[in-house]
């Protein structure tokens, strides 16, 4: 039988790489160099080159480099179609999503794997290099030729599609535009239905405030808004969740549905696994090597294609693309129960338009309280009341313990780098490298600057610093915004693990259902008005407090028997009528 072709790729992060620091030891120890030829040699910009031609990937520098900033794979012959590389020894990209008139198409895998890269080129945002040299649009309609994206591709070259692209990052709307939200939805309007849309994303209140003044929440519907109202054939939406809490998610999700109804192209990156069910028709899963290249597959159901990228093994395909099965089965935990280690008092706090009533709770040893609710319902004050940062109405919750609270919004100090920020910390070092470092491998971003970094790394290395400081509880505020899926059980298990350990307790607030159910013992359910009155009930056992808030948004979760993940029900669902008579919102 005839060997599978193999294609080698090489990469470099040259944002770790430090070259000058090691005097190029790639280069020295690289066994072809020390025969004479130039496997590896250094550019104009003083970076080393590695041949992919010349490459024999032994993988000695691979080992050697002291900063872990160079991969060498073999890849096989069956993904030779490249559809773009953002340079020599650079990212790249093979295969492209197909979007589908009239459904939402869904995208899921890790960060760095190419899921924005294969948005900006559908988008027309990023004009394709399958050389690593040269942008051609050419090369993608013959690599595609009598396939669906031939068309695609052919009418996209000649303007002849519009598109609508809701970005990643939607902290640089603000800084693009100076105006009112009033007159940036006006800008974008060729629907003529921006008080439309304003209602329904519930944008009445803020319509006369500058972007600069609206948290991440607001910035978010608002970009959604702007991508809704332009009139385009296709849509595409990166990870609208973000900031959002899990009524506003599912609002969005029926919106962006009704959406694709009316015969549009729709494609969405998601990491919340309910929302992407919930929302999607078909998905494509990405999967590689983060940072050094991405595959995009086949198109699947959401079923098949959620549950194949959680086992790791993609069956049309035959390639398993992780060693483990990600399991949504509950982390194996004995809550001492019998032992009480934190009592707080009832409380309330009152502000000039909000107030919070707190119920009085107890919290046991070894245990993960997750909190749900509403943004703008008072969980950050709830979190900021416990830890002593503001003052109740009767003056300070003083819990005698000592407190560490993560933050929900990260903002990074210029010119610190990550090792200079762990170093400064007053933490435990032999947690944090046992723990953190192994899992999180922080080390390996010691030279980078805080603000050089993704949200998901500020993420991680914000939650490590939290975790592995000396503390009786931990309050974590959002921990998983920002990360992948894989990310994010990673994060719940480095939680529980820490908790375990330390025989401490943690306070969670967090959007996402899933992590939530895969880390808490039992949940505190939010009720109330949303930025006039808040009400945080005392905490109860997790099937109680999940059939309570889920009652309240009228939707109903089963569990998936293969996985074990919740899933939602779509609305007026045979399943769904059935679990709402039975009044079963939420399945332990």
């Amino acid at each position: 039988m005839q060997k599978e072709k193999q294609i080698r790729i090489a990469v470099i992060d040259f944002n770790k790489c430090h070259a000058e620091k090691c005097d190029y030891l790639c280069k020295r120890v690289c066994p072809l160099n020390r025969s004479g030829k130039e496997c590896i040699t250094i550019a104009s910009d003083s970076k080393p080159r590695i041949s992919e031609q010349l490459c024999t990937a032994c993988r000695i520098c691979v080992h050697k480099c002291p900063f872990n900033a160079i991969s060498i794979v073999n890849l096989t012959g069956k993904f030779a179609n490249i559809v773009h590389c953002y340079g020599e020894n650079k990212f790249r990209l093979y295969g492209l999503p197909i979007p589908m008139q009239g459904k939402v198409v869904g995208l899921i895998g890790r960060n760095g794997i190419g899921k924005t890269t294969a948005l900006k080129i559908l988008a027309g945002k990023l004009v394709p290099k399958p050389d690593c040299a040269n942008e051609s649009y050419e090369a993608l309609i013959e690599m595609f030729k009598g396939k669906e994206l031939q068309a695609y591709f052919e009418k996209l070259s000649n303007e002849g599609i519009k598109v609508s692209f809701k970005p990643q990052d939607i902290n640089k709307i603000a800084e693009a535009f100076k105006g009112t939200v009033q007159e940036l939805l006006n800008h974008f309007d060729e629907r003529n239905n921006a008080k439309e849309i304003a209602n329904q994303l519930d944008l009445g209140k803020v319509m006369k405030r500058k972007l600069t003044e609206l948290s991440g929440g607001e910035l978010q519907k608002i970009a959604i808004a702007c991508a809704l109202l332009k009139d385009a054939n296709l849509y595409f939406f990166d990870e609208p969740s973000s900031y959002l809490d899990v009524q506003e998610r599912l609002r969005i999700a029926k919106i962006i549905r009704k959406l694709a109804e009316s015969q549009k192209y729709v494609l969405v990156v998601e990491h919340d696994l309910a929302v992407l069910d919930y929302l999607s028709d078909f998905v494509h899963v990405l999967f590689g090597s983060k940072g050094v290249y991405g595959i995009v597959s086949s198109r699947l159901s959401v079923l098949n294609g959620i549950n194949q990228y959680l086992e790791g093994y993609l069956k049309n395909e035959n390639v398993r693309f992780r060693d483990k099965e990600l399991s949504f089965a509950k982390i194996a935990h004995e809550a001492k129960k019998s032992e009480q280690y934190i009592a707080y008092p009832s409380f309330t706090k009152t502000y000039e338009n909000f107030k919070l009533e707190a119920s009085a709770g107890e919290i046991m040893k070894c245990e993960i309280i997750g909190i749900l609710g509403p943004n703008a319902i008072g969980k950050t004050t709830f979190v900021k009341v416990l830890a002593g940062i503001i003052d109740s109405d009767k003056g300070k919750v003083n819990l005698g313990l000592k407190l560490a609270l993560k933050p929900q919004y990260l903002k990074p100090e210029a010119d610190v780098t990550v090792e200079r920020l762990v170093a400064s910390s007053s933490i435990d070092k032999e947690l944090f490298e046992t723990e953190a470092n192994k899992r999180f491998a922080i080390s390996e971003l010691y030279e980078r600057k805080l603000t050089e970094l993704s949200g998901g790394e500020l993420q991680k290395i914000s939650l490590a610093i939290t975790m592995c400081k000396q503390a009786d509880l931990y309050l974590l505020d959002e921990p998983s915004a920002f990360l992948d899926v894989e990310e994010r059980l990673n994060a719940a298990a480095f939680i529980k693990s820490v908790i375990e350990k330390t025989e401490k307790a943690c306070i969670v607030v967090d959007h996402d259902l899933l992590f939530q159910d895969y880390l808490c013992d039992r949940l505190i359910v939010f009720e109330g008005t949303p930025a006039k009155h808040g009400v945080a009930n005392k905490p109860m056992e997790k099937e109680e407090a999940m059939n309570k808030f889920l009652k309240a948004l009228d939707i109903t979760f089963r569990r998936d028997p293969q996985t074990g993940r919740p899933r939602a029900n779509k609305p007026g669902s045979v399943k769904d009528q059935e679990q709402k008579k039975q009044g079963k919102y939420y399945y332990l």
